[in-house]
């Protein structure tokens, strides 16, 4: 959901029109959304990098994981799931909000990984390492507003 849906959802929740203070974060999302275009673009047209270099990051870090022990399904599954991420922080960043993050890709998340036996202490490694790649595709000003969605499922998965 995006800001501009919430603010509008909850005004209407309560009968009444969006009152000034939320018609500025209103006015403030359509400022930045020349930004959240543009970040979103880069993580798109990077996407299969930022999981490549992001992956070889984390296998110098934890080179003893499933997903690279030789097993190119387990290797494809790993990037496959990354570069979801990396898509799922793109759909958050242009709505403007972490909701995307919540409600497609963190609820249940522990519980998957714990299910298929992957140690989450590698998935918050691996989201880390991606993390690190597509910020440094980004300047200053952008990595700090993509920085907080991959953080919120380093949280998530932690």
């Amino acid at each position: 959901m995006s800001i501009v849906t919430e603010l509008i959802l909850n005004a209407d929740s309560e009968s009444r029109y969006p009152a000034p203070k939320e018609l500025r974060v209103f006015q403030e999302f359509l400022k930045s959304g020349d930004q959240r275009i543009r970040i979103a673009k880069i993580l798109s047209q990077n996407e299969q990098q930022i999981v490549q270099n992001g992956s070889q990051k984390f296998w110098e870090r934890c080179p003893n994981t499933p997903s690279n022990s030789g097993n190119e399904r387990k290797t494809a599954s790993c990037q496959r799931d990354q570069g979801w991420y990396v898509r799922l922080v793109a759909y958050s960043i242009l709505a403007g909000s972490e909701k995307p993050l919540e409600e497609i890709g963190t609820i249940g998340i522990k519980e998957m990984y714990n299910n298929l036996e992957i140690p989450l202490r590698n998935i918050v490694e691996a989201m880390r390492c991606v993390k690190d790649e597509a910020i440094s595709l980004l300047s200053d000003e952008d990595a700090v507003e993509v920085g907080p969605y991959f953080d919120y499922i380093i949280r998530a998965l932690s």
